[in-house]
């Protein structure tokens, strides 16, 4: 065996986590770049609205992550993942009927096209129920999408915890973590061009569809490595390496239950259980403001439509793949600075931590160009995600993979309430902002709002870092399962 070259089936599997988050990202950028163009003429949306919508899909998603790592934890990685991405991909279609479903329910007209519902929508006189009745039906269809869309990290997470050694998994959760930033690099050269030409709804439906294309794949390539083919002996000694206890862990956790089941309320016990939980809270929502908000930033404050946004952010994006380093960088300093795991990925999350500190200069600068922002935003981005890689893989180094599905969820639900509240918050404020033509810091109206959530958003890192930190000083595997 020792003399047995590696196979390298690993790496196809996270491929396929590659382009699962890839396809979750793109499904949800759907709706964050038709709001402004397509669906504020068609039902009269406000900066309220939408921030209504996203603020609760956040809600849906923090709740759906709680059951999701459980669901996955239960159903196993194969059938978790099937039954999550075909659930997200329906729920993306149905945001397609929306329409339909507001014209039905309106003037009793539901065997239409998509064409035909705009033109009895219009012929209502109420706007205040056009809006009210479609906000309702896209809440629902963000709800379906959220209930899928939180079981991609938990499976995820637990996949690469079943194929890569603990000290390669921020590498591996980098790469499938930087969908998130492929799929938000594609949807603004794809999305509003798509909706552009066949309508809005049929950038949902194309979008959604590529969820059922990837199913296939996973049916047929996915298995545990202890028994899939394409895993030679060699390949699955490498991955089983941490069976071996390392020379640096020091005070194992101990104390769970011994049928090795660990409850929400057992989890809840340990302190590296909340250092994630409040690392996630504290970041989460900031990645979410700027994939949801960017967009009608452009819109609002240089007058973009959303084609003509599409460069600008696929640029943003482009920077943001500059993530990957954050996979490398704890790798270099557990292997050439002989730190433990958990103390390599706390060194490169402080680092993480200090660049989105740029966007307070984002609002200031950019009243020179646009580009300015643009670029900010990216960097802001690419640490989120470097962060984001590292901060996941804490699980796998603290918990035994029977619990990581569980944890991620405890983790996302966090992230999710987070999301929430800056989600809303922005909306409201936004609003508020351009009404009242609100002043601060030399700022006026939504610029006056947009610096204030830039400068929420810029501290948010260093703060969950700290505290973090304080939870979780040093590496405590939590053993005894």
């Amino acid at each position: 065996m020792e003399s047995q070259k590696l196979s390298n089936h690993r790496w196809t599997i996270c491929g396929l986590l590659f382009f699962a988050t890839t396809i979750n990202y793109l499904d949800r950028q759907v709706l964050s770049l038709t709001w402004k163009d397509h669906l504020v003429p068609e039902f009269h949306w406000t900066d309220s609205d939408y921030g209504t919508i996203t603020a609760l899909f956040s809600i849906f998603y923090a709740g759906s992550m709680l059951i999701a790592g459980r669901f996955v934890d239960w159903m196993d990685t194969k059938k978790g993942f099937l039954w999550a991405i075909g659930i997200w991909s329906l729920g993306a279609c149905i945001h397609a009927y929306c329409g339909i479903a507001t014209s039905g329910i309106l003037t009793g007209n539901w065997f239409v096209s998509f064409g035909g519902a705009k033109e009895h929508i219009e012929t209502v006189g109420d706007t205040a129920l056009v809006l009210s009745t479609s906000v309702t039906l896209f809440i629902f269809a963000r709800f379906v999408l959220a209930l899928g869309e939180a079981g991609n990290f938990p499976a995820a997470i637990k996949a690469t915890a079943e194929y890569f050694p603990k000290k390669d998994r921020a590498l591996s959760t980098s790469i499938f973590n930087a969908g998130a930033t492929v799929g938000a690099l594609a949807a603004p050269v794809s999305i509003p061009f798509i909706a552009e030409a066949y309508g809005w709804e049929m950038a949902f439906l194309i979008i959604g569809v590529l969820g059922f294309v990837w199913m296939g794949f996973w049916i047929f390539i996915y298995n545990k490595p202890e028994v899939h083919p394409k895993v030679n002996a060699a390949e699955l000694a490498y991955i089983q390496q941490d069976v071996v206890i390392n020379e640096h862990i020091s005070e194992p956790v101990t104390g769970a239950s011994p049928e090795g089941k660990l409850s929400f309320v057992k989890c809840l016990q340990y302190k590296q259980t909340w250092a994630f939980a409040f690392g996630k809270f504290m970041t989460d929502g900031v990645w979410w403001f700027f994939l949801f908000w960017t967009p009608a930033y452009l819109a609002d404050i240089y007058g973009m439509d959303s084609t003509e946004s599409a460069l600008p952010l696929f640029v943003l994006y482009m920077i943001t793949l500059l993530s990957i380093i954050g996979g490398w960088l704890p790798s270099y300093f557990v292997d050439k600075k002989g730190m433990d795991p958990y103390a390599g990925r706390m060194r490169a999350m402080l680092i993480f931590a200090f660049f989105p500190l740029l966007a307070l200069l984002a609002q200031p600068l950019g009243q020179t160009t646009y580009w300015i922002p643009v670029i900010i935003i990216g960097i802001a981005g690419a640490a989120h995600q470097s962060w984001s890689a590292n901060i996941f893989s804490t699980v796998g180094d603290m918990f035994p993979k029977k619990a990581i599905a569980t944890v991620t969820g405890i983790g996302g639900m966090a992230g999710g309430l987070g999301s929430t509240v800056i989600n809303k918050g922005s909306g409201v404020l936004f609003t508020f902002a351009g009404e009242t033509q609100m002043k601060f810091m030399g700022f006026q109206g939504k610029e006056a709002g947009y610096f204030v959530i830039f400068s929420i958003c810029a501290v948010c890192y260093l703060i969950g870092w700290v505290v973090m930190k304080a939870l979780v000083p040093k590496y405590q595997p939590i053993t005894d399962l």
